[in-house]
């Protein structure tokens, strides 16, 4: 069974023309599996997650109820990936599976709206935002080898509590960058073959060989997606995630999973001072707030 379909173009060469559709299966058996085996896990093997780091009641005091964690403007991005993101699986897959429909049109719009997304994503979380927090750090790399020596049950320190983004989030928008990155690019030049608004149509732009494996690449990309997307909407449904998720609604978190889950060092907050008994205690709070 070859994973990949090929033709013979007019000078008697065979090229890849793109994937072999029964990989979407695969992609979709991958990813219910994978949920099954981590829903199984959780359920009736996983230990309680101890940390190593504790707050004092003192800085515990200061964090606010409400805890920003996303401003509107990054808000209204991810929902806008998701929906563009969501537009391209189905037209892209289910005319594969037999939804017949004239999908190519909503296809190159829906990419074309994730494209932008993506790029004005880019300049604001570069200028506008901690562009590092979403990167894996030294704490993340050793609470990562904490963790394994405790799967298996060999001594080790507990890890500390997570930045604002724990490492298998960050460990998941690497893979996303890689599997979208690839989708848009291979994605702008294939709408040379057809079309749209931006452009004048230009099959010629690549010969044979260069399209069908851009083809080819654009949808191992977007099989690889799908695995992905079902993890993201499994693990944004599970009952421990949903604090994160309701974030994506309303843009903040509660004070009780902030300082469970994430640790005011590696992730700071604006903090306020306690609630003063009387006027020593004011002006005390005043002096350690300055």
């Amino acid at each position: 069974m070859d994973l990949l379909e090929w033709a013979r173009n007019p000078w008697g060469q065979n090229i890849p023309i793109h994937i072999a559709w029964f990989l979407i299966w695969v992609a979709a058996i991958a990813g219910l599996l994978f949920l099954m085996v981590h829903a199984t896990y959780i359920r009736y093997f996983a230990k309680a997650r101890a940390f190593a780091n504790t707050d004092s009641p003192v800085v515990a005091a200061r964090i606010p109820e409400h805890v920003p964690r996303h401003s509107l403007t990054a808000r209204m991005f991810r929902w806008v990936m998701a929906a563009s993101m969501f537009t391209l699986l189905f037209t892209a897959f289910l005319p594969k599976v037999g939804f017949q429909f004239d999908w190519v049109t909503y296809h190159w719009i829906a990419g074309s709206v994730l494209t932008v997304s993506i790029l004005f994503h880019i300049i604001h979380a570069s200028f506008f935002m901690d562009f590092w927090s979403i990167w894996p750090d030294r704490i993340d790399l050793r609470d990562a080898g904490r963790r394994i020596l405790r799967f298996v049950g060999k001594p080790a320190p507990p890890p500390d509590r997570f930045a604002k983004y724990p490492l298998e989030n960050k460990l998941y928008h690497g893979a996303i960058i890689a599997a979208g990155l690839s989708s848009i690019v291979t994605g702008v030049f294939m709408m040379f073959r057809v079309r749209t608004i931006f452009f004048p149509r230009n099959p010629y732009l690549f010969n044979d060989m260069t399209w069908g494996l851009m083809y080819v690449l654009h949808g191992l990309a977007g099989v690889g997606l799908i695995s992905l997307i079902m993890a993201h909407v499994y693990f944004g449904l599970r009952p421990e995630k949903r604090a994160i998720t309701k974030s994506m609604i309303s843009g903040w978190m509660s004070r009780d999973f902030y300082l469970k889950e994430h640790d005011p060092a590696r992730w700071p907050v604006e903090t306020s001072a306690p609630p003063a008994r009387s006027q020593g205690a004011r002006t005390e709070g005043l002096t350690d707030a300055g």
